[in-house]
């Protein structure tokens, strides 16, 4: 689990443009966010940086904290934010703090489209996502409601795949992995659908669009 961040790191992040996620602080602070992937550094002059998903999720004050007695949710360690890929050896447990979590997640990764995509646009992955292709396609699907895959195998896994902007997508069941391909072309990515050779087993290639 990676460590939280530390008070002054925190203190930059709770000092962020509450809407764009730009940051202001020393170039050893920002550069620490941007190790931990709490921030990263704008591409285009003059070079702003600005909260990754990640990095808002914590700014609004989303964290993982012990539930209090009797709330029937597994407390889970404090910690950045990841996305369900499937098939974890040890899942953040499910309920309402993760649904929090993972729509705060979702909410800033659309703002960081809109900061950084050359036309402002939403519907379309930004470069964040190309450099983390597996856990943005993972948390498209979380996002929408789609189920990991647990212990019993039942869910959806993105693995990565030797294709440099690409991504598979497996789920065991056929009418869920139609569902899949559906939520990752309505948030922006091509979706087409593929079989294993030796084993026949289908699963969805998934790439992020570029117009």
């Amino acid at each position: 689990m990676t460590r939280p961040p530390t008070a002054a790191q925190r203190r930059v992040i709770d000092a962020a443009d509450p809407v764009t996620g730009r940051l202001r602080g020393t170039q050893e602070q920002l550069a620490a966010l941007v190790k931990r992937g709490l921030a990263f550094r704008h591409p285009r002059p003059p070079h702003e940086h600005f909260l990754t998903p990640e990095g808002h999720r914590i700014r609004q004050g989303i964290t993982r904290e012990p539930e209090p007695a009797g709330s029937g949710e597994r407390a889970a360690p404090a910690g950045v934010f990841a996305a369900r890929t499937g098939g974890e050896p040890d899942p953040p447990p499910p309920g309402p703090a993760r649904r929090r979590e993972v729509h705060s997640a979702w909410q800033g990764l659309l703002e960081l489209r809109r900061m950084t995509n050359a036309d402002a646009a939403a519907d379309r992955p930004c470069g964040w996502e190309r450099s983390h292709l597996v856990p943005a396609a993972a948390l498209a699907l979380e996002a929408a409601g789609h189920h990991p895959a647990g212990p019993d195998g039942e869910g959806y896994r993105v693995r990565e795949t030797p294709q440099p902007e690409a991504v598979a997508v497996y789920q065991p069941d056929g009418e869920a992995l139609l569902t899949c391909a559906a939520t990752l072309e309505g948030a922006g990515w091509q979706v087409s659908e593929h079989r294993e050779p030796r084993t026949g087993t289908r699963y969805l290639l998934a790439s992020p669009r570029r117009a």
